[in-house]
C-alpha cells in the first residue's frame, strides 16, 4: 500500500547543511597526500556535512514510516487528531507489508524533494520484529540502505550511500503526539559505506542520542553517543576520502527547530584527525559569525551560517571559514 501523506520529522534532515558553498573542489585523492592543504581540508568537511545531513534524512524517513502505519506504530484503530503532526514525503514512495512474520517497510526514493536543494535515488528497507509495535519503550528496528545515491542540486556533488542502520525508541511514544508528551528518546546506530563521485568508497560510523520535546514545535536536541576510551560524545568517525582517520563529535548540543522550519539553529562539532588537523564547526550563526535572532533561513534567503576554524598542529597555522547551510 502507497502512502501518499506520511507523519515525516524533516527535523534532523535539515540537520548539518548540505553544503558548505566555499567547499566545490570534488577531489579524487586516495591517500594522504596533500591532505591537509586548504582545500582538502574544506572537502573533507563538506563530506562530513553531507553524509551527516544525509543519514539523519534516512532516519527521519524511516521514522515517518514507523508512525505513518497503525499496524506497526501499534495505534491501531487511531486516526490523526488535533494538535498531531503530520508531514508528507515529497520524494519517495513508501509501501507496507504487515502479513510476513517480519514487517517491511520499502522506501523507494525517486527525485528531488520538496525544498529543491538535492535529488535522490535508491532504496531504504525498515524490518520491524514480530509482535513489535514502534510506540513501545525499546522498540529497535533495523534499516537496509542500497545504492542510496544523493546528488546536491547547486554544484552537482553526488555520493551513494550503502549500509545498515538500527533506531530505537528508547523512551517510547510516537512522535505524532510529541505536543502532548514530555518528551520522546531515540538511539541511532549505523554502520555506512560512503562511495564518492570519483568511485572511491569510505567506511563510516554513526552514534547519535536524540532528544525530542515539544516548544512551539517540535525541538529535537542531538548529541553524540559514543566513547572511543579517550573522548565522548562522538557522533561519526572513519576515514576520510583522502585516508585521514577522523573522530566528529558533538561538543555542544545541536538544536533542531521546527519554528525556524526545522532549521539547526546552534550546536557545535569537534572534529579530530590523525594528521594532527583539530576542527571546530559551530552552527546558527549570522553572516558575520555572530550568534544569529530570530529565523535567518527566512531572512536571508535561506542560510543560518556556520563557523569552521580549523588548526594544523604541524605548523601552527589557523584558518577561518564562514559559511552558509
Amino acid at each position: 500500500m502507497k502512502i501518499k501523506d506520511l507523519f515525516r520529522l524533516t527535523i534532523l534532515a535539515a540537520s548539518f547543511s548540505a553544503a558548505l558553498l566555499g567547499c566545490k573542489k570534488d577531489d579524487t585523492h586516495s591517500t594522504t597526500d596533500g591532505a591537509t592543504t586548504e582545500a582538502n581540508i574544506q572537502t573533507s568537511s563538506d563530506d562530513l556535512t553531507m553524509v551527516s545531513n544525509e543519514s539523519n534524512a534516512v532516519t527521519d524517513d524511516a521514522i515517518a514510516a514507523l508512525n505513518g502505519n497503525e499496524t506497526i506504530s501499534g495505534t491501531i484503530g487511531r486516526t490523526y487528531g488535533a494538535g498531531d503532526i503530520k508531514i508528507p514525503v515529497c520524494d519517495a514512495t513508501v509501501t507496507y507489508d504487515t502479513t510476513s512474520i517480519t514487517k517491511t517497510i520499502t522506501i523507494v526514493y525517486k527525485g528531488s524533494n520538496c525544498r529543491g536543494n538535492r535529488t535522490r535515488t535508491g532504496t531504504v528497507t525498515i524490518a520491524v520484529p514480530m509482535g513489535q509495535h514502534w510506540k513501545k519503550a525499546g522498540s529497535a528496528v533495523t534499516i537496509t540502505i542500497d545504492a542510496l545515491t544523493i546528488t546536491r542540486v547547486k554544484d552537482g556533488k553526488s555520493i551513494v550511500i550503502n549500509g545498515t542502520k538500527t533506531i530505537t525508541n528508547t523512551s517510547g511514544g510516537l512522535l505524532m503526539n510529541l505536543a502532548t508528551t514530555e518528551s520522546i528518546v531515540h538511539d541511532v546506530t549505523a554502520d555506512l559505506s560512503i562511495t564518492f563521485k570519483s568511485g572511491l568508497t569510505r567506511e563510516w560510523h554513526v552514534s547519535r542520542h536524540r532528544v525530542f520535546t515539544y516548544d512551539n514545535g517540535i525541538v529535537a536536541t542531538v548529541t553524540g553517543s559514543h566513547s572511543d576510551g579517550k573522548n565522548d560524545n562522538i557522533a561519526i568517525w572513519g576515514t576520510t576520502r583522502f585516508g585521514v582517520s577522523f573522530t566528529n563529535m558533538i561538543t555542544a548540543p545541536k538544536v533542531f527547530a521546527q519554528s525556524c522550519n526545522f532549521a539547526l539553529t546552534s550546536g557545535q562539532d569537534s572534529i579530530i584527525r590523525s594528521d594532527n588537523i583539530t576542527s571546530v564547526i559551530t552552527y546558527g550563526l549570522d553572516a558575520n559569525g555572530n550568534v544569529a535572532t530570530g529565523c535567518p533561513l527566512t531572512a536571508n534567503g535561506g542560510y543560518y551560517y556556520a563557523k569552521l576554524i580549523w588548526a594544523n598542529g604541524n605548523n601552527g597555522k589557523v584558518y577561518t571559514y564562514i559559511f552558509p547551510y
